[in-house]
């Protein structure tokens, strides 16, 4: 869809340096979802919903700060950097990463949130047998959760095990895992816990196909153009927030693999590289983590986030970069399971 001349117009900001860029309030960056990547993603999770029988939920959407569904609401908040391109990268230099920046992620988040938004229709986490699965949702949420990588009685969806912070947690990963299609679930749980989760969840929306939700609110809690505070203000809290740092256990070995000499400036940055290069790299080791490959990814994503503040360059021959960095990835992973941190929320 093309955008109006009006809109242009508004997105002068796009072409500001980033000191001035960051001095923008968020309310005036005046953005929307419509006409943007995010359409996509958006039809793709409504044709799940009908699909299943749950089309009569119609979920809402709207920009704010972060991904979030608000207690009692039946739609999703998504994150305003993911509406613009310039956006997008201001957010990975200022956090190393975007959270849903692709369709692929924006979707599997989408599935994640829609299934608070279906709680709060139908108010799921009242009924007992939902609370003898995934506990009581009134349990205090907490600032950080401590996962056990190793656990086979939550299945697994988004990164960092997420599903072990809250039942309610617990509850949206499940019924992410049910909805995505072709997600085998049913093989891929056979013998974990988690699948007593997922075979009450197939239960318990085929007695929900073609109901009218009980309860429905088009709130849009914290939306875009309520928010008064600066892109710099907005960083400043989230770098506090979530403490962008990686840890340096693993600088030895990163430097013995690429170089931080400056006679390599000129070559890939060993972050860039090892995006670049992800796929081929977990294939490489996925026969020696098994079923334990949300670690890897864990490890893969704290190794990227690492060689960027060490300014790594991939100076070295491809191929033996990519098998020296699958052996450094397949061992710190197996040696993270028996490892526990705390994940802040």
């Amino acid at each position: 869809m093309a955008r109006s001349k009006d809109k242009t117009a508004d997105e002068h900001w796009s072409k500001l340096p980033k000191a001035q860029l960051l001095d923008m309030r968020l309310c005036d960056l005046k953005l929307e979802i419509e006409g943007t990547w995010l359409e996509e993603p958006l039809e793709i999770v409504r044709r799940d919903l009908a699909r299943v029988g749950l089309e009569r939920l119609k979920p809402h959407f709207w920009l704010s700060e972060e991904w979030f569904c608000p207690d009692g609401v039946t739609g999703v908040a998504i994150p305003f950097y993911l509406a613009h391109p310039r956006l997008l990268r201001l957010e990975r230099s200022e956090m190393l990463e975007v959270e849903g920046g692709t369709k692929r992620e924006a979707v599997k988040i989408l599935r994640h949130e829609l299934g608070h938004a279906l709680d709060h229709a139908f108010g799921l986490h009242r009924r007992k047998r939902w609370q003898q699965h995934f506990g009581r949702s009134s349990q205090r949420y907490p600032d950080a959760y401590r996962p056990n990588p190793t656990s086979k009685h939550y299945v697994q969806h988004l990164d960092d095990w997420y599903a072990q912070a809250h039942p309610d947690e617990d509850f949206a990963e499940t019924f992410a895992v049910w909805i995505t299609p072709r997600s085998r679930w049913r093989k891929r749980y056979r013998d974990w816990p988690a699948l007593e989760k997922l075979l009450y969840v197939d239960e318990l929306m085929d007695e929900l196909a073609g109901l009218k939700p009980r309860y429905r609110s088009r709130a849009r809690v914290d939306s875009l153009p309520r928010l008064r505070q600066t892109l710099r203000q907005y960083y400043a809290a989230k770098k506090e927030r979530f403490v962008v740092d990686y840890p340096d256990v693993y600088d030895r070995e990163l430097r013995l693999i690429f170089s931080d000499d400056p006679k390599d400036v000129r070559s890939e940055t060993a972050a860039s590289f090892l995006r670049r290069n992800r796929a081929q790299i977990r294939s490489l080791v996925a026969k020696w983590t098994g079923e334990y490959e949300f670690t890897l990814q864990h490890v893969f994503k704290l190794m990227i986030g690492r060689c960027k503040q060490l300014k790594l360059r991939a100076a070295g021959e491809p191929q033996q970069l990519r098998l020296d960095f699958a052996i450094l990835l397949t061992v710190k992973s197996m040696h993270h399971l028996y490892e526990r941190e705390w994940i802040p929320m």
